[in-house]
């Protein structure tokens, strides 16, 4: 149902975002006060890979909104939440724990567009702890005493949700593990596993597809495709419930005409290109859902609850 709808929704839009990139320019376009549309990229990966990820959604949106446009890797998450709550960026793909954050700390920076539907109906995903596969490790429990490597202190699945998960059910990370670090991003985080620096790692995946891809979207299915990572190599040991898929957010304060011609934009990609739409969304999807601020409210509350135990 949740595709039907999409697809109907993406006939509509594309249509409003063909007319809007073809109609002439009236005097107030929004192309006056934003000449340049500046996309922010989280890290997580290298540079290049990003770069690569994004090349055709640069040229795809070039094309439609009528302005160049820049893309803006930055090392971390907390890069590019700054660049939006600064007015540096327009666009960015966020993690629900990054979009939480900036919206504690600046409610009025940046407004969810869509969010991405799983192939299979769903509108979320998981955080997963792995570990070497030719290690002695089999459950969480063998774990105790050992390092767990996160991914980046803004990240959902990386920080935020194992973090809250595993100290509600009884495994605090702190009193837990022996020492807790973070790798510099997800993939790094793998690397940083299967060298030997830490017993254990978290990432994000759908769990749904095949496990030998690395499933059909997520950290691993981006590493197993280009050939950086062999599922067979890690063993995953405990999963997260199901987490919200992170949003793409614009800058509130830029108009409503281009809020809307960048949703239509978005809705109907998976339409007009589907392999552009795989390679920014990090594996298969079945299209993106246009959403809302109310459902990311979980995670803004367990993100509020992490940081008052931080001051507590």
């Amino acid at each position: 149902m949740i595709a039907r709808r999409i697809l109907l929704a993406a006939a509509g839009m594309a249509a409003l975002a063909a007319a809007s990139t073809t109609a002439v320019q009236a005097a107030d376009d929004w192309r006056k006060d934003i000449p340049v549309f500046r996309i922010g990229i989280l890290g997580g990966e290298n540079e290049a890979d990003r770069l690569k990820n994004y090349a055709c959604f640069k040229e795809h949106m070039q094309s439609r909104l009528g302005v160049p446009v820049e893309l803006y890797p930055a090392s971390d998450y907390a890069g590019v939440m700054q660049g939006l709550i600064s007015g540096n960026l327009e666009y960015a793909s966020l993690g629900s724990s990054g979009y939480a954050g900036i919206s504690i700390q600046a409610p009025d920076a940046v407004e969810p567009l869509v969010t991405t539907e799983q192939v299979d109906g769903s509108l979320g995903y998981y955080s997963v702890m792995y570990v070497r596969a030719d290690s002695p490790y089999k459950t969480l429990d063998d774990l105790k005493g050992k390092t767990l490597a996160f991914a980046d202190p803004n990240s959902t699945s990386g920080y935020l949700v194992p973090s809250y998960e595993l100290k509600t059910s009884g495994y605090d990370p702190k009193a837990f593990f022996s020492k807790t670090g973070f790798g510099g991003g997800h993939e790094q985080a793998v690397v940083a596993v299967l060298n030997g620096q830490y017993d254990a790692g978290v990432t994000w995946t759908s769990g749904v597809g095949e496990k030998a891809a690395g499933y059909s979207r997520g950290n691993l299915r981006k590493m197993v495709d280009k050939g950086a990572l062999n599922m067979d190599d890690i063993r995953i040991i405990w999963q997260s419930n199901l987490i919200t898929n992170g949003p793409v957010v614009v800058r509130k304060a830029v108009p409503q005409t281009l809020k809307d011609q960048v949703r239509g934009i978005l809705v109907s990609l998976p339409i007009e290109d589907r392999d552009c739409a795989e390679a920014v969304a990090g594996g298969k999807l079945n299209g993106f859902a246009p959403i809302g601020h109310d459902f990311y409210k979980p995670i803004i509350e367990m993100r509020r609850e992490l940081l008052a135990a931080r001051r507590g």
